[in-house]
């Protein structure tokens, strides 16, 4: 059974920045593409970022380019990270790894396999 654990989330002032982590057991990320997801309350979960199994493709919903940055930790294949900056209110949310059931990235929740348990990111002053 694929399990993924996310860490790293916490209260930011505006502008801030944030590092979420997620560790991957019993298998690695070079087999399946990886994705980071949102969901924020009263709202549906959405895409914020992923990236293919080989690590060459990456994409970003349109609310985060140029802001946050997915990356692996390529010497373990056991992690994969999002890098978060000038982070707005509106960025908050519950933050979601995911497993995806394809080798190419995707930003729609329908293409999950397998959920991480979430980490809680509250962007406020």
């Amino acid at each position: 059974q694929l399990q993924l654990v996310e860490s790293g989330g916490g209260l930011v002032q505006p502008g801030g920045s944030l590092r979420l982590s997620c560790a991957a057991s019993r298998f690695t990320l070079d087999y399946y593409a990886i994705g980071w997801f949102r969901q924020a309350p009263g709202k549906e979960r959405e895409g914020v970022s992923c990236m293919s199994s080989s690590g060459g493709s990456t994409n970003y919903a349109d609310s985060v380019k140029g802001r946050f940055t997915i990356s692996r930790d390529n010497a373990k294949n056991t992690v994969v990270y999002l890098q978060m900056n000038s982070l707005k209110p509106e960025d908050t949310a519950v933050y979601y790894c995911a497993v995806l059931s394809t080798k190419a990235c995707g930003l729609v929740p329908s293409q999950v396999y397998a959920w991480g348990q979430g980490t809680q990111v509250t962007v406020s002053s």
